[in-house]
């Protein structure tokens, strides 16, 4: 059976363009505005949002989404205070939501007890960045009880034989990492990335949605051809760092802004 995931894909493919998924950092600065920067992304016609559950020890993350994680959980936010938030709104809010939260974190939650409140709050997937390779079939299968679709990660460095568990146990999308390093805002797009995409083509027909280092029009452009999906994390969470309380409006709509032309890239590339 097609997952929700899986059809937006395949709906964005219909259309001749990539899908677009920007991440948001949930509770930074407080879950409520969280819940309006989702609203302004959904209003500009994203077809999937990331949203990031916050840890201490951030694996991948760059300076930017690590910043945000702090603030975050600073102000106080916990899961079940982000799950409660997105329950609220799961049928007013149209864009797919995947969950990113560490393995780490899921477990001393309570894994099954994580992907039920998930399911339960809108949640349509999840991505577990730090998921170990020879325990990605049993979270694989109980993901899938759940309704969820497992998204994981695999980087330009990922040995062969461990590209060959993921993309078994994967569901809804792969997450291709562009570089070797961390999330981050950067001004091209490695040209052996290409070369990357074709080999992950060629063993799985899962959506490949790349991601790390995406930020401008330009870039999307670039990826046309080669994958079905563009992830934006830091450029979007970096705007973040402006807001002050009396700014809120002003912060959003540049927020929506730079989605829009993103999404519009999306579509012309």
């Amino acid at each position: 059976m097609s997952s929700t995931i899986a059809e937006t894909f395949k709906s964005a493919k219909r259309g001749n363009r990539l899908a677009f998924m920007p991440f948001v950092t949930a509770g930074d600065p407080d879950i409520g505005t969280t819940i309006d920067v989702v609203r302004a992304l959904s209003e500009q016609g994203v077809d999937l949002i990331e949203v990031g559950f916050p840890y201490s020890d951030p694996i991948a993350d760059g300076p930017v989404i690590q910043a945000s994680y702090f603030r975050a959980l600073g102000n106080g936010i916990t899961i079940d205070r982000i799950f409660d938030a997105f329950a609220e709104v799961k049928d007013e809010v149209k864009p797919v939501r995947v969950s990113m939260a560490s393995f780490s974190l899921m477990h001393r939650y309570g894994l099954e007890k994580f992907l039920r409140r998930a399911s339960e709050s809108g949640f349509s997937g999840c991505i577990i960045p730090d998921l170990p390779g020879d325990e990605s079939a049993e979270v694989a299968e109980r993901t899938r009880e759940a309704g969820l679709d497992l998204i994981q990660l695999v980087s330009p460095l990922t040995p062969p034989a461990r590209v060959e568990r993921i993309v078994k146990s994967c569901s809804g999308f792969v997450y291709c990492i562009s570089v070797a390093g961390t999330t981050g805002e950067r001004d091209g797009l490695d040209p052996k990335l290409a070369g990357h995409l074709k080999t992950l083509r060629e063993k799985t027909d899962v959506p490949l949605a790349v991601g790390f280092g995406i930020s401008k029009p330009d870039q999307v452009a670039m990826l046309k051809g080669q994958a079905d999906g563009v992830i934006v994390g830091s450029a979007i969470v970096r705007r973040f760092e402006k807001f002050d309380g009396g700014n809120r409006d002003v912060v959003l709509e540049e927020i929506a802004d730079y989605a829009k032309s993103m999404v519009e890239a999306c579509r012309d590339s």
